[in-house]
């Protein structure tokens, strides 16, 4: 699959364009921004853009109003029929948001419910619906808010009607936009049964049709599978991958990739391909958090070296800086223009390695030397063998491990090293080494 040999760019639409936080009804065109950042995306080597939530919403996106219609404050369907086929005509997939587990209260049905109640055709359409209760808005009556948000009302996956309605819109945006794929929000929360719908209806609606699913804990697998998802979020390493850096313990990250996709029979996602990211929309920015400025081009190295679908977030890949303390408008910005740096030029080095080397697009995982602060693993498949060597310390590092090989090149730099009389790494250095 495409996604599979891919470089993602998540952008936050409502944050990205600098709209109101509340929807004010006012329409904008702030989307085709969006086009204007095309040079850069292709510059950087990004084969997919992640919308966050960008259908007509009460606030934030993921209180969905009308799931046909491109949110007032963004701009128009036009306006986002002509980022898509800008996008598209540029080699840049489109993946949307698919909040399916709630809306907002601003959505038709509740609202008829809200106003109608028992004689509402739309009663069965949410999550427990309680007429003789009341809400913290006074309602009324009571319904299931996601995780206790009240602003976020729980769709009844179950019913029919309401599969129905997601499924025709779904297709509504392939027909409208051309869209490659969808992240599924809070995918850990949704009805299994739904999936299954979900992932056949798109199969037949389109070939290669892409399912991310946002899960944070227990075993993947319970939804990523042939008959459910292609991919999900790979929170685990997530945490692994700065964590590691912050205690100089790479022990961490490492010991999640051989539970992840190690050589052993027990190992869990072998042979799959998680999304892969070092910060996004709903956590710290990864330039605030890492305690040592000079571990950041490493990170990115080990996101773009281990098994998965590596994805940047937009800002983070000039080092952009906020906190999860600060809010959702510190996170989720909005920047005239892309900026260019030597992170930038970075992390277009290791997407253009990644395009290069099936090895780092599907190969299997192998640890071949770790310490707190140094590692090198391989990846390999189909005769290709890619070793990505780190060290995280301040110091050299004099590394003997099996490259294979005598002479190998770095994927990175493109340049040439000779391994017979082993290998020193350099303070706060990345390769990927190619024999």
């Amino acid at each position: 699959m495409w996604a599979y040999e891919s470089v993602f760019y998540q952008i936050y639409p409502l944050g990205f364009c600098g709209v109101p936080f509340a929807n004010d009804g006012i329409l904008r065109h702030g989307i085709k921004k969006v086009g204007e950042w095309i040079p850069h995306m292709r510059r950087l080597g990004i084969d997919a853009v992640y919308f966050s939530p960008l259908f007509e919403a009460d606030t934030h996106g993921y209180d969905t109003r009308d799931y046909r219609r491109l949110d007032v404050r963004l701009g128009t369907n036009e306006d986002f029929k002509e980022v898509c086929r800008a996008l598209h005509e540029n080699g840049i997939r489109v993946v949307l948001d698919g909040v399916f587990n709630h809306v907002g209260r601003g959505f038709g049905p509740f609202q008829d419910v809200l106003r109608n109640r028992e004689h509402s055709s739309y009663l069965n359409w949410f999550y427990r619906i309680d007429l003789s209760g009341n809400s913290p808005y006074n309602d009324g009556l009571w319904y299931e808010g996601w995780e206790g948000h009240y602003d976020l009302v729980k769709l009844n996956l179950r019913n029919e009607e309401v599969v129905h309605y997601l499924l025709d819109s779904v297709r509504f945006w392939v027909e409208e936009f051309g869209i490659d794929g969808l992240r599924l929000d809070v995918a850990y929360s949704l009805d299994e049964n739904f999936i299954r719908r979900l992932r056949g209806f798109c199969d037949s609606l389109k070939e290669d049709f892409y399912l991310l699913g946002e899960m944070l804990h227990g075993n993947y697998n319970r939804l990523m599978n042939d008959a459910m998802l292609h991919s999900v979020t790979n929170y685990e390493c997530y945490k692994g991958l700065y964590s590691s850096f912050n205690s100089m313990n790479l022990f961490e990250i490492v010991h999640s990739l051989l539970r992840q996709f190690g050589p052993e029979s027990w190992t869990l996602y072998r042979g799959k391909h998680l999304l892969t990211f070092v910060d996004n929309h709903d956590v710290t920015r990864v330039a605030s958090i890492l305690n040592n400025p000079a571990h950041l081009p490493l990170i990115y190295a080990l996101a773009f070296g281990m098994p998965g679908i590596p994805c940047v977030y937009y800002g983070s890949e000039w080092g952009v800086k906020a906190y999860k303390s600060e809010g959702d408008p510190a996170l989720r910005p909005c920047f005239e223009a892309p900026q260019w740096n030597e992170l930038c030029e970075w992390i277009e080095k290791l997407a253009r390695a990644k395009h290069m080397s099936r090895a780092l697009q599907y190969g299997a995982f192998r640890s071949l030397l770790l310490t707190n602060r140094q590692c090198v693993f391989e990846r390999g498949v189909d005769g290709e063998r890619v070793l990505v060597a780190v060290n995280a310390d301040g110091v050299p590092f004099e590394a003997r491990f099996d490259a294979g090989c005598s002479q190998a090149v770095d994927l990175i730099s493109g340049r040439v090293y000779d391994f017979e009389n082993g290998m020193v790494l350099p303070p706060y250095s990345a390769f990927y080494f190619r024999g």
